[in-house]
């Protein structure tokens, strides 16, 4: 399997410090070896037999004479990402966004970044820059030879309406006025087929007042639409006079009041490909069955020298089903509006904002779309998948640091005795264990530390090898202790642990290994330790498929998916910038929260632990 490379993110600091290490944008693969899928064996396919050599691109969308009159097209293929900015992206998405932009990017051609915005009652300027934001920290770019790439459907709109007129006027399309059940009804289904509408044979210019009319504005909403005229017998039920436009009064975020009509998406989506010259249009199995009519519309603008040849061609993987997880917009929209996350950006929510804030990185999210591959047959990826493509690309790059997220406070008595009154104990560790160069971070020892409470057993099991009377652990980076005693309320609670220090044991120094120890244990010392507020984020449903069949999602929430506990970190991360990722040894990864995080009120989010213990 092909790596995305992960360059360290962690050089060029000082000693005694931890950096900032923001996410960059992952490097372009650049391995000659590149894992096969049908995707990839289609266009090379198509490039070795020059199916797209002829094309010629005006620099900018437009019809056949438009690129007729442009230049050789640079660009061997073209792929585009075309979302609707009615919502949040997701991991679906990240999927999508990876595959069109590393193919363009594989084989020297152009991925567009276009919005298709034909729906104007539930898209949103909010939704556009979220999903540009996305696209960017993602690591892609829509410049190329020069030029953006950056298009919108509503700009096409007059060149649709222009294609509907002449469908009309060649016999392809009519304006039909029954009632939507009316056609629901006479399209048949699986083991019927479709009833002609009685407007079906209308002329070509009445078909076209009527569709005039519709534009001007002379009918109430849902009166009439305007169908393409293919065949109501087909098997294929999409083909049975599919609607092209529909009458629909809304303002439009980019257009405003201008219609009142708006194209449909299986009409608008492979007139938007040909007007961008796009090669191979890349989507989701869902619109396999809309292929056919892809290819016919193509054919018959072509035929009216509406669109230049060769056509571009529709081709479906399936889509990512991810467990414990959901991705029904609808679904998760109603998550957001019902309080049952904190938002969309919610570091529980599979959105791409919702991963950012978790931790995720955009190398982690490229290598887990590679590594899960492109198919044509549905299937689930177990989400420890994505959990490993995290984990895997952090070890690399995050610095490490001490934390103690259940803080217990261990006094060492003997101190002064064995290290002198008031001295504070020079202790260091490296920043990174594999990146020596990039030197160590400072930290002082005293006679008090914070220790994880689970670290101490009065009692304890068999296999217990930390901190428990009579027994020796070292605290790491640090001394060898000897467990004495605890204290305790009148309830019988621990409050606070009592050890005493094993002399010339300091980790580092000559026989410091003279004394063996089972034991390691990680501590924060308390004269410089820093609260902290630490939130354990967990699996956000307890089903695997929280919404198949006919479940109920919201019945398998996870009680348990947010824990919020009062943590101390060690002084390396008092400068520590919201969004900076780093190893809590022990622990796992954690990232500084990229809304609530300040230097004065730290706030760690879990981005993954250490392993995978979801089954364990």
């Amino acid at each position: 399997m092909r790596r995305v490379p992960v360059p360290p993110k962690i050089s060029g600091m000082s000693h005694s410090t931890h950096p900032t290490n923001k996410s960059a944008a992952p490097a372009a693969v650049t391995d000659s070896v590149k894992p096969s899928n049908f995707l990839r064996q289609i266009i090379e396919s198509d490039l070795e037999k020059g199916t797209y050599a002829t094309r010629r691109w005006a620099g900018t969308p437009g019809d056949a004479t438009h690129h007729a009159a442009g230049q050789p097209d640079p660009a061997k293929i073209r792929t585009r990402f075309p979302p609707e900015p009615n919502g949040y992206l997701h991991i679906g998405h990240a999927k999508s966004i990876c595959l069109n932009f590393g193919l363009a990017r594989d084989y020297g051609g152009v991925c567009h970044m276009r919005f298709d915005d034909t729906n104007p009652e539930k898209e949103d300027t909010e939704y556009v820059n979220s999903i540009l934001d996305a696209v960017q920290w993602l690591g892609f770019d829509w410049h190329a030879n020069g030029q953006s790439h950056l298009f919108q459907a509503s700009d096409y709109f007059d060149f649709m309406y222009r294609a509907a007129e002449y469908l009309i006027e060649a016999g392809h399309a009519y304006v039909d006025e029954q009632t939507p059940e009316q056609m629901r009804v006479n399209r048949g289904d699986f083991g019927k087929p479709g009833v002609d509408s009685p407007y079906r044979n209308h002329s070509a210019a009445e078909n076209l007042t009527r569709f005039r009319q519709m534009r001007d504005g002379l009918y109430p909403d849902g009166a009439m639409v305007l169908r393409a005229k293919i065949d109501m017998a087909s098997p294929n039920i999409n083909m049975r006079d599919p609607a092209i436009y529909r009458i629909r009064r809304a303002t439009h975020h980019h257009t405003g009041d201008k219609w009142c009509i708006y194209p449909m998406y299986t009409f608008a989506h492979p007139i938007e490909d040909a007007l961008e010259q796009i090669t191979h249009s890349i989507c989701t199995l869902e619109f396999e069955d809309q292929r056919p009519f892809y290819d016919w519309l193509m054919a018959r603008l072509i035929e009216g020298g509406l669109l230049g040849a060769p056509a571009p061609k529709q081709y479906e993987f399936a889509r990512l089903n991810l467990t414990y997880v959901i991705t029904s917009k609808r679904k998760l929209a109603q998550l957001v509006y019902d309080h049952r996350v904190n938002g969309w950006d919610d570091p529980r929510m599979p959105t791409i904002v919702g991963l950012r804030r978790r931790g995720y990185t955009p190398e982690s999210l490229q290598l887990f779309a590679e590594r899960i591959g492109v198919t044509k047959s549905d299937s689930w990826i177990d989400y420890a998948t994505l959990e490993g493509c995290l984990r895997e690309t952090l070890d690399a790059s995050a610095p490490r640091a001490m934390a103690v997220l259940d803080p217990i406070k261990l006094v060492l008595t003997n101190w002064d005795e064995v290290m002198g009154a008031d001295v504070l104990d020079d202790c260091s560790a490296p920043i990174h264990p594999h990146h020596p160069e990039l030197g160590k971070r400072q930290f002082k020892m005293g006679p008090e530390v914070w220790i994880e409470r689970s670290d101490f057993e009065e009692t304890p099991p068999k296999g217990f090898f930390r901190l428990f009377p009579g027994n020796k652990v070292r605290l790491k980076y640090g001394h060898v202790i000897e467990c004495t005693d605890a204290i305790k309320d009148e309830a019988g609670n621990v409050l606070s642990v009592r050890a005493t220090v094993v002399k010339d044991t300091k980790s580092g120094t000559p026989g410091s290994d003279a004394i063996k120890v089972k034991g390691v244990i990680t501590w924060v010392a308390v004269h410089d330790g820093i609260p902290a507020e630490v939130r354990i984020y967990d699996r956000l449903f307890l089903d695997a498929q929280p919404d198949a069949g006919a479940k109920d999602f919201l019945e398998s929430l996870n009680p348990h998916s947010l824990k919020v506990v009062m943590a101390v970190v060690e002084p390396s991360l008092a400068t520590v910038q919201a969004g900076d990722s780093f190893q809590f040894e022990r622990h796992g990864y954690f990232v500084a929260d990229r809304i609530d995080h300040t230097q004065s009120k730290p706030v760690f989010n879990l981005a993954v632990g250490l392993k995978d213990s979801w089954t364990k």
